[in-house]
């Protein structure tokens, strides 16, 4: 029996993770012919693999790292289902969260793009975490609302898989910020909207440490900057742009130690956050000969 809905899940080397998530759908209060649970291992030298079948998954094993975009375009081949769910390996899905998609999917007419949960941190104890926590850095009604780009983050959304098929799936150029690129893609070829379903929650570990999160806010700032070159029609960037953003850096820098408590910290989390991704744009915007390419499905699609 074909299922109603797959869940793709990306895995890195997440040995320590993975099995959390794949049994949070596995156990999913729905018949188990309506869903499958597809993980990804995206060229992991840990037990990630072997930990996520015995949990219940059906595994597919890239050869190496070739990235979350390459990994999530794997299991769109692979999924069956009508709707496809895309969560990580970091994340823990709630009880009724494929209950809430698939109820909502069911009903869904053409102007629903796709549909995204509400995301929230699991077991923030880090000062790191925390501040994520405070700024509701996951949370997709807050990207929904951007005026000039409404999207959602990538760990607690659902497209149609056709429509996922038809614009060529995610764009594998891009470190980051491919869900950004494919939600700009679909709603150009099909129109639409993304729809917020908050009773469909996932929980997420936040990056524990501030040196883990340098890391992964680094790497969002090089994906910003990909997006930005492959879209440099639609927001081009200047040195009046690059100014103005560190100009914002430097303010946050003389705040960081004016406020003490979830204030102080949230003004201390900004500045790492938006420095790093600096950082990282800057790295990649400025490097010579370097510009994202437009995938060969994009091209045929």
């Amino acid at each position: 029996m074909t299922p109603k809905i797959s869940v793709v899940i990306s895995a890195y080397n997440a040995e320590s993770t993975v099995g959390d998530a794949v049994r949070a759908v596995m156990n999913q209060p729905l018949p188990p012919e309506t869903f499958e649970c597809i993980v990804v291992d995206d060229g992991s030298t840990d037990r990630t693999a072997e930990i996520a079948q015995n949990a219940g998954a059906t595994v597919l094993r890239l050869p190496q790292n070739l990235g979350i975009a390459s990994a999530r375009n794997a299991g769109i081949e692979r999924a069956r289902g009508n709707w496809i769910a895309f969560t990580d390996a970091d994340c823990v899905p709630s009880r009724r969260w494929l209950n809430s998609i698939l109820a909502e999917a069911e009903k869904a007419d053409a102007s629903i793009l796709a549909i995204a949960g509400k995301t929230l941190g699991l077991d923030s104890q880090t000062s790191a975490a925390r501040f994520i926590d405070l700024i509701g850095a996951l949370d997709a009604e807050n990207y929904l609302n951007h005026e000039e780009m409404p999207w959602a983050p990538g760990g607690n959304v659902a497209y149609q898989r056709e429509n996922l098929l038809a614009v060529g799936g995610f764009d594998p150029a891009l470190k980051t910020y491919e869900t950004a690129d494919l939600q700009l893609r679909m709603t150009a070829r099909f129109g639409g909207r993304i729809f917020y379903l908050p009773t469909a929650i996932v929980l997420h570990r936040h990056r524990a440490s501030w040196r883990g999160l340098w890391k992964q806010q680094r790497n969002y700032g090089v994906g910003y900057a990909q997006f930005i070159l492959k879209h440099a029609d639609r927001w081009p960037w200047s040195a009046t742009n690059e100014i103005a953003a560190w100009r914002r850096i430097f303010i946050l820098a003389m705040q960081v130690c004016v406020n003490h408590g979830d204030e102080g910290l949230v003004r201390r989390g900004l500045f790492v956050k938006q420095l790093a991704q600096r950082i990282g744009f800057v790295s990649e915007y400025f490097s010579f000969g370097r510009r994202p390419q437009v995938s060969q499905k994009e091209k045929t699609a």
